[in-house]
């Protein structure tokens, strides 16, 4: 496998990782009060995983933090 092809299979893996992460909180802050921090989650991403670990979800706002650092570094590697 090449450089790039690596590249772009983690930077997949890790913008997944991000999603999946983002809707996991989105549900529990949704079946949490106050119900209106999923929607505010969902209109300033980084207001989820601050939320998610006040409310009992810190694996959760973890697994957002460390994916959302991964395909950052990835992108800019990607670039250079």
């Amino acid at each position: 496998m090449t450089h790039d092809e690596w590249l772009t299979v983690m930077l997949v893996v890790a913008f997944a990782t991000l999603v999946t992460a983002h809707v996991t909180i989105l549900a529990g802050l949704l079946v949490r009060e106050p119900r209106w921090r999923a929607l505010a989650a969902v209109l300033v991403p980084p207001l989820a995983p601050a939320w998610a670990a006040r409310g009992g979800m810190a694996g959760r706002a973890g697994v957002w933090v460390a994916s959302a650092i991964a395909y950052v570094v990835l992108r800019w590697l990607a670039r250079r």
